[in-house]
């Protein structure tokens, strides 16, 4: 069964997040391909959405464009309120850096710094220094309290994904962006990493995590499926066991 989120994406009113018409095409020599084609989609607040598809769907563009790292060839792109496509890169830059969490397939972690420093690096960007003792709880609450002061190159890929994880939420932001979070994972650290986003989605996060395989996909309270640019199938999540502290404790 789903966790106990009987609200989750029934806040009414506007969308968290409102896409029209969204199109985004690439030029490759006098070629146009197009990686989005015409997308409308509302998201509410509180929703845990999958993006299910294969590679080469649109899933990853779908996800920077709502992140603000990518901009629309066409269309609209709200989230709560703000036009991204109006903004600055200087203002997406500041909005991302306090209201987007972005975990990445490949982890992205700073090689030169430890794990706390990593987690801390968000806190210093925006301007909020001396916040140790929130890194220390962060890493506390992905598991990691003992390994804070080594480098990524000492942590297998399971703990450098937690790792980021709690890097992406440092800012305390309200929406999260999961690029294949399990995806270099065994099977192991994958229910782990899936159990730490269903902590966040009860926690209130809206969460949005693009992923190939129906499994992952099904722990979502709702899943779209891409095919060639577009959204083909937009359903609920099946009756699925949710990760849970215990079966994370159970995972290692």
């Amino acid at each position: 069964m789903l966790p106990d989120r009987d609200t989750a994406g029934q806040t009414g009113g506007s969308p968290f997040i409102h896409l029209a018409a969204v199109t985004k095409s690439y030029q490759t020599g006098r070629r146009s391909i197009a990686a989005l084609q015409d997308v409308d989609l509302d998201i509410s607040a509180g929703e845990w959405l999958a993006i299910l598809g294969p590679s080469g769907c649109g899933k990853s563009t779908l996800l920077n464009l709502l992140s603000g790292i990518d901009r629309p060839t066409s269309g609209t792109v709200e989230i709560d309120g703000l036009d991204l496509s109006r903004m600055s890169e200087d203002q997406l830059a500041r909005w991302r850096r306090q209201a987007v969490g972005i975990v990445f397939q490949f982890f992205q972690l700073m090689p030169t710094l430890t794990a706390i420093e990593n987690v801390r690096l968000p806190m210093d960007l925006s301007g909020r220094h001396s916040q140790r003792d929130r890194a220390v709880r962060l890493l506390q609450q992905v598991g990691l309290d003992g390994l804070a002061d080594h480098l990524p190159n000492e942590l297998s890929g399971g703990e450098q994904q937690r790792v980021a994880i709690a890097r992406a939420l440092a800012n305390e932001p309200a929406l999260i962006l999961a690029d294949e979070p399990t995806g270099n994972l065994d099977s192991a650290a994958g229910q782990r990493v899936l159990g730490l986003v269903a902590e966040m989605w009860r926690a209130g996060k809206t969460i949005i995590l693009v992923t190939h395989d129906h499994n992952v996909a099904d722990y979502a309270s709702r899943v779209i499926e891409m095919r060639d640019g577009r959204i083909v199938s937009d359903r609920r999540g099946t009756e699925h066991p949710t990760p849970t502290t215990d079966l994370l404790r159970a995972a290692g």
